[in-house]
């Protein structure tokens, strides 16, 4: 009670702080007893000598003003803390000053790995941003002739790539290196690299832009899918499962919702808002390799791999969203796995990139019939993930090649354009720009991004 009394007794920074009564420091019996005042002190022999200040340098957990030189020390749970200490405290905390504010942030900024550049369109071309406003229907496809731009970031080969319809100047790509980066395609910088995404402890295999903001989703071999605010260059969601991620795509109608597919042939969709999956798709199936919204995105088409089993009647599959029910898994039945789907931009179409050498068309109203009498031939698909992608107005088939050519096919007639020498390895993706008709964006086994006009 008296050790109590005695902490409390003390509030003035003026008085000198009292020490134990002395039947506490007195190991002597004989000691005389402590006189009975309202603030009792030692006597002199008792009294031990304090420093008012802390030796040079301050403890940890205190802060130093640099324009003061002064150390003071910050209050510890527990201890009280005395007016003067609280007012200089308050004065610290309510008047940085604005060298320490810009030094803040300068080391906020040199400290975030993935913002490498601008992303800002002021170094876009004018004939860009009319083509933006006046597209209309005056957007009539042209063929690219040579490579304009080339992007080299990536150490191992790409595996996608994707133009943002937002911004149509930034353009993302993913890699087995791990990396999921963002191109300023027509930046006057000598650095196109503005974004780079390291977040992935894995091959990267798909990457897509969300059509709402600035957001990026990828997935890959680490299990997770991740979303990206491309803008402030954070990671800002993890979507973890228990199988490799082959694909991820976010829902046309709905940008809260996106599909995701694995390796043990399990689909999810995915709502970002409560991070959680609110329909699972399950049946006996491949490693799923890629998948596509039909029906305004009350139906989807999945593709998986059939490679090692004797049935093929599963490797395309038309699947209804809300019952989480197949509609027909008969849609193509030759032994031969499709890496890529895409659904024609405005008729009822969707083809199958084949293993078999060729690309396949379907409808996409039941009984999601075959055509038998068309299809598109010339390129190389055996041995690699070669995709493929409808021009926006939908009259052009571009895919990609194991011969490392871009092949460009009329969709009506399905009789080949234009085939392009692009790289010496196999050109893995290839892509339109939603705005400009005589640009397309490719991807290299040997990790190179290349923009052809």
């Amino acid at each position: 009670m008296d050790l109590i009394c005695n902490s409390y007794a003390n509030d003035s920074d003026d008085e000198p702080e009292p020490v134990a009564n002395e039947r506490l420091t007195s190991g002597t019996a004989g000691a005389a007893p402590s006189i009975h005042l309202k603030r009792p002190y030692p006597f002199p022999e008792q009294r031990q000598y304090k420093p008012s200040r802390r030796p040079y340098p301050p403890p940890h957990g205190s802060y130093s003003d640099p324009q003061t030189s002064s150390s003071v020390t910050l209050p510890v749970p527990g201890r009280y803390v005395s007016k003067r200490e609280r007012s200089l405290l308050a004065s610290i905390s309510t008047n940085p000053s604005k060298d320490q504010g810009s030094d803040l942030s300068q080391k906020l900024t040199s400290s975030s790995p993935t913002v490498l550049g601008s992303i800002s369109d002021s170094d876009v071309p004018r004939h860009v941003l009319s083509s933006v406003t006046h597209r209309g229907s005056s957007w009539r496809t042209e063929m690219p002739s040579t490579m304009s731009i080339s992007l080299t970031g990536h150490t191992k080969a790409g595996t996608a790539i994707d133009w943002s319809t937002t911004h149509v100047h930034l353009l993302a790509s993913a890699g087995l290196d791990g990396a999921v980066y963002v191109w300023n395609v027509w930046s006057n910088d000598t650095k196109k690299k503005v974004r780079g995404f390291l977040h992935h402890n894995a091959p990267v295999k798909d990457v897509k832009w969300s059509k709402q903001g600035l957001s990026l989703l990828s997935c890959g071999y680490d299990c997770t899918s991740r979303l990206f605010d491309v803008e402030r260059g954070v990671e800002t969601q993890a979507f973890k499962e228990d199988q490799v991620i082959g694909v991820a795509k976010f829902h046309p109608d709905n940008f809260n919702l996106f599909l995701s597919g694995g390796s043990k042939g399990s689909l999810r969709l995915w709502d970002i808002r409560a991070n959680k999956v609110v329909h699972e798709y399950i049946r006996d199936l491949g490693a799923i390799l890629d998948v596509e919204f039909i029906a305004g995105g009350k139906r989807f088409i999945s593709s998986s791999d059939v490679s090692g089993r004797n049935i093929s009647e599963n490797a395309v599959i038309v699947w209804d969203i809300s019952r989480e029910v197949p509609l027909s898994n008969q849609v193509y039945v030759e032994a031969y796995t499709c890496p890529c789907i895409k659904r024609h931009p405005q008729d009822p179409v969707f083809i199958a990139q084949s293993h078999g050498n060729y690309t396949a068309i379907f409808s996409t109203n039941p009984p999601f019939k075959l055509n038998k009498y068309k299809r598109f031939e010339g390129h190389w698909v055996a041995g690699f993930p070669i995709r493929c992608n409808f021009s926006p107005d939908g009259e052009t088939l571009v895919s990609g090649s194991s011969d490392g050519s871009i092949y460009m096919y009329n969709y009506k007639s399905t009789e080949l354009i234009k085939k392009l020498k692009a790289y010496e390895q196999p050109c893995v993706d290839v892509t339109y720009h939603p705005v400009l008709p005589n640009v397309v964006a490719a991807c290299s086994w040997n990790g190179q991004v290349s923009v052809f006009e």
